[in-house]
């Protein structure tokens, strides 16, 4: 996968016991030692001096992903340019998924916000603050080109297994449509469960699939055989009431659009950057 557009050097930092992997991306300057505060611009309050920490759930690529020891993914970059407004550096706090639908880690002020691919549902919006939408997803059905099916509905006729990631939309999608899905806990393990034939059809986010498909071995020994348009938004999140932090965000994503960075780093990572990418709608 290529270098994303203004990407800076992500380096290891520490594990956190609790908290997971925690990875700090270098942005811009603002110290962290002792007598710094924990107020960025723009009157942003901060767990941590000097850094504005972010959960995700790795892997997702092409959302975020580790290679070669940095973290990389469109989300990184999106939340790059926060951390560059606020005058700090990003650092990414490698989580369970479960905890994005609670909040638990922005409550317990080990995060400032969340940025791991994730939908913007009624449900998750009772436990945290989303911001403004910044990707339209649809959910895609990938299968085996030897497996003889041709949609979803095939799956089900031709009694065959079906995967999703557990705790997602896709595993939602699934259950509501009378599946009983395999779970798993990554789109890694997910996509290596199909490959090693533990399931012969997998619904995953059509992004992630695009990624995957780039490798020529992939492509040759699967295909996408339905796209499922759930109408889905991804947001990124905070602690509930923190609308500094929500404004700063939003203001990020606005400005990129405007600039043509959201373009550049869309092309980068997810693929043609078409008129309907530009202004997702109000979710």
């Amino acid at each position: 996968m290529n270098t994303p557009l203004g990407r800076r050097a992500r380096v290891l930092a520490a594990t956190a016991a609790t908290a997971g992997l925690v990875l700090v991306a270098g942005c811009s300057s603002g110290g962290s030692g002792s007598g710094a505060t924990k107020t960025a611009a723009g009157g942003v309050e901060l767990v941590k001096a000097g850094q504005l920490t972010t959960c995700t759930h790795l892997p997702y690529p092409p959302f975020q992903s580790e290679l070669d020891g940095k973290v990389q993914g469109f989300d990184v970059s999106l939340i790059d340019l926060v951390a560059k407004n606020l005058g700090v550096k990003q650092a990414i706090v490698d989580t369970p998924f479960e905890n994005f639908k609670t909040g638990a880690f922005l409550n317990s002020e080990q995060c400032d916000l969340a940025a791991a691919g994730m939908t913007i549902t009624e449900e998750r919006k009772k436990n945290v603050d989303f911001s403004d939408p910044y990707f339209d997803a649809t959910q895609a059905v990938l299968v085996d080109k030897k497996s003889g099916i041709t949609s979803l509905a095939d799956v089900k006729a031709k009694g065959k297994k079906l995967g999703a990631q557990a705790q997602t939309t896709g595993e939602d999608y699934a259950k509501s449509h009378g599946f009983d899905p395999i779970s798993f806990e990554s789109s890694d393990a997910l996509l290596s469960g199909l490959r090693t034939g533990q399931v012969q059809a997998v619904i995953i986010d059509y992004p992630v699939v695009q990624g995957w498909l780039k490798s020529l071995a992939n492509g040759d020994d699967f295909k996408v055989v339905d796209n499922l348009n759930t109408g889905e938004q991804y947001g990124f999140t905070v602690k509930k009431g923190n609308t500094k932090l929500l404004a700063a965000i939003n203001k990020a994503i606005a400005d990129a659009k405007a600039d043509g960075t959201y373009k550049k780093l869309y092309e980068k990572w997810i693929g043609p950057y078409g008129a309907a990418v530009a202004s997702p709608s109000a979710s």
